[in-house]
């Protein structure tokens, strides 16, 4: 019979570290990789966890990242811009690279923006936000992906999911984070939708025709939807112009255009920006950490949830116990580790 199995967050994040040295990734890219892999496994963020693996290892099998980079940090001085180049690597290095130097602009200036240029970014962008928010900053972070969006109105994926994150600080308990896509529901979802054999809900997405469908088969050939109709349509709209063309980088459309495909993880850019409370409420009453506590208790107090809750309480329980992967996910990562990148179709 099989059976589930626990591990310490230290001892899978050196179990998926070690499957992508085994695909051939440096020390710097696997370790920030695998770090990032697991936060989303340890907070029950199952289509951001060990999930995001293969797909990782399928874009290195297929020439689209480049698994031995070395990120490349430029700071001006008296600018409030730091830029980061990934080097045609993983986000997630470039971004352990760039967080010290964006936290100390940001504390100079006031605020601060990180640019990350030339990345493939696959991971959820609550890891970039919870990293601000431990400097005592609040964040807003954004990027475009390729497109699997249509937007209102339209009829074939143009926009990319395009993920916004926030994040603010609270002295002593869990930041207030929250991190979604633009699209109705992170394509992630849509994937683990078929792999159940689940039907979507209404109003996820359309099919190849532009007809509504609740088949994750019809919608990975069609295209999902925005939420909230144009809202979440000009939202993703806004972040291709600030991630992707402020910045210099990709849209989602030329994303797909580099890519031919979306069965590999999307190389574009990434715009960080950091805010230091204590620096814009200076000279006015009041601490804005405590001002923002009775925001959050007024909420609470409705019987409303804070966002991200669910996942804190899921990382605190991985902490205290472990965490806990099926027999599948373990044959899957023995089996990731045994073959590296011949184990990838």
């Amino acid at each position: 019979m099989s059976q589930d199995t626990t591990l310490t967050i230290e001892a899978l994040t050196g179990r998926v570290e070690e499957i992508f040295r085994k695909g051939g990734l440096n020390e710097v890219q696997a370790g920030a990789v695998a770090r990032v892999i697991v936060a989303g496994e340890r907070d029950a963020c199952k289509s951001h966890g060990i999930y995001r693996i293969e797909g990782a290892l399928r874009t290195v099998k297929a020439g689209k990242v480049k698994p031995d980079a070395i990120p490349e940090l430029t700071v001006t001085e008296g600018s409030a811009i730091v830029k980061v180049n990934a080097k045609g690597g993983f986000a997630n290095p470039a971004v352990e690279l760039g967080v010290p130097a964006l936290a100390e602009r940001a504390r100079a200036c006031g605020l601060a923006a990180l640019v990350i240029n030339d990345c493939t970014h696959f991971s959820a962008l609550w890891p970039e936000v919870e990293a601000l928010t431990a400097q005592g900053l609040a964040g807003l972070v954004m990027c475009p992906s390729y497109s699997t969006v249509a937007p209102t109105g339209g009829n074939k994926p143009l926009l990319g999911t395009n993920p916004v994150a926030f994040g603010w600080p609270r002295p002593g308990k869990s930041p207030y984070v929250f991190d979604f896509a633009t699209s109705v529901a992170a394509r992630g979802e849509i994937e683990l939708h078929r792999r159940a054999g689940k039907q979507l809900p209404e109003g996820w997405a359309i099919d190849a025709e532009g007809k509504p469908t609740t088949d994750p088969e019809a919608a990975l050939a069609g295209a999902m939807l925005p939420f909230g109709g144009h809202k979440g349509s000009a939202i993703g709209t806004m972040v291709e112009l600030l991630a992707g063309i402020m910045i210099g980088d990709l849209t989602s459309p030329e994303v797909l255009d580099y890519l031919g495909t979306t069965t590999l993880s999307p190389v574009h850019g990434e715009l960080i920006l950091a805010f230091s409370p204590e620096a814009f409420a200076a000279g006015r009453a009041g601490d804005p950490f405590a001002r923002a506590e009775v925001l959050f208790e007024a909420i609470v107090g409705q019987g409303a949830r804070l966002p991200s809750q669910r996942r804190y309480a899921a990382r605190a329980k991985s902490q205290a116990e472990g965490i806990t992967l099926t027999a599948a996910e373990m044959e899957q990562l023995d089996r990731l580790l045994a073959l590296g990148l011949d184990a990838i179709a």
